[in-house]
């Protein structure tokens, strides 16, 4: 199988390489190594990453800005977040932008090479304390059960089940492990309702999710 394409984003040059040199001794493929956001953006439409391991804090522009940007240049892009800030609001921030994961630069390195392999995986990837940050902000904003609704997507007992699992923040793996099943086909499950719910990712499904009353 090919090598996972990833690209690192950080204004600081020797963490970035620090970083660089862990995913490649993991068997990655680095495609770049970027120090700020609007470059990352240029780059990453040529360059085409599955994952992009993002710092928050850059010299030109916003992290938040940088996830907007890489989204809309490479669509299915799952970004990473890599920073040294726990703020609530600069994990929220992040996260409602688009981003797949949130984890802080005092994680170790066997816990963001895991952190990696999930976001590409698709799962939703946080370090502890944070998952439950995110997920309490959905559930804030979820002010208003929503209603039977005849025209809403149908999904399938199978899928509903997926579904209530994602939004406890479960991994796919775990999810596999819970309902006796390969991770391909909870995967599966999971496209077929983003598609379904014309959703773009984990994030945005875990808060219809807590909408919907499924938590």
């Amino acid at each position: 199988m090919a090598a996972l394409r990833v690209m690192v984003v950080d204004d600081h040059p020797m963490w970035r390489d620090g970083v660089a040199r862990d995913l490649t001794a993991a068997g990655y493929e680095v495609v770049a190594t970027i120090g700020e956001g609007r470059q990352a953006v240029r780059i990453a439409a040529a360059a085409k990453p599955e994952v992009v391991v993002l710092d928050l804090q850059l010299p030109d522009i916003s992290g938040v800005e940088v996830i907007t940007g890489l989204l809309a240049a490479v669509p299915g892009v799952r970004v990473l977040m890599l920073s040294a800030s726990g703020e609530q609001q600069s994990v929220l921030d992040a996260v409602k932008a688009g981003a797949s994961g949130y984890l802080l630069k005092s994680a170790g390195q066997a816990e963001f090479l895991d952190a990696v392999e999930r976001t590409a995986a698709g799962d939703t990837v946080f370090t502890p304390g944070l998952a439950g940050l995110v997920l309490g902000e959905f559930r804030r904003l979820a002010v208003e059960p929503a209603g039977a609704d005849d025209a809403a997507p149908k999904l399938t007992e199978r899928e509903t089940e997926v579904l209530r699992l994602v939004a406890k923040g479960l991994s796919y793996r775990q999810i596999a492990e819970r309902l006796v099943l390969s991770h391909r086909t909870v995967q599966n499950h999971v496209q077929n309702t983003l598609g379904k719910l014309q959703l773009h990712n984990r994030v945005e499904l875990t808060r219809y999710a807590i909408e919907q009353g499924l938590d």
